[in-house]
């Protein structure tokens, strides 16, 4: 049985598919990849209201991570503002009901060559199954 979390995680995904400008993972790959959104747990991942866990809803936390190609610091940051704004679009246009954070500042990912990489907090409210 597939628990309503991962179900969510790759609603999410689904939901920021953009296929011809980026790849979308629905946990984290083995290493980043450029022109890819990663949407994984955050900390806290799951919190639950109260301690009725059949009549109160679980609120899941996610990051929705970026990443770019460092290419050059002032195009690679203009793109990926651009990039943010692509990520916001996908999630208005989705029907999935979310409360969305704080965008981190933008830092650089040398783990699979040089990216450019920045997190955009989302909250949503699922079940337990």
């Amino acid at each position: 049985m597939t628990v309503a979390v991962t179900t969510l995680r790759s609603t999410i995904a689904t939901a920021l598919s953009n296929p011809t400008v980026w790849q979308v993972f629905s946990f984290p790959p083995a290493s980043p990849l450029a022109n890819s959104v990663v949407v994984e747990p955050d900390d806290p991942y799951i919190v639950p209201s109260n301690n009725q866990h059949i009549t109160v809803a679980p609120l899941a936390n996610f990051r929705i991570k970026l990443y770019l190609p460092l290419l050059d610091n002032q195009g690679s940051l203009m793109d990926m503002e651009e990039f943010i704004v692509g990520v916001f679009t996908k999630l208005a246009a989705s029907s999935l009901n979310y409360n969305i954070g704080s965008v981190s500042g933008v830092s650089v990912d040398t783990t699979a060559g040089d990216l450019l990489t920045t997190e955009i907090r989302v909250s949503l409210l699922t079940s337990w199954s």
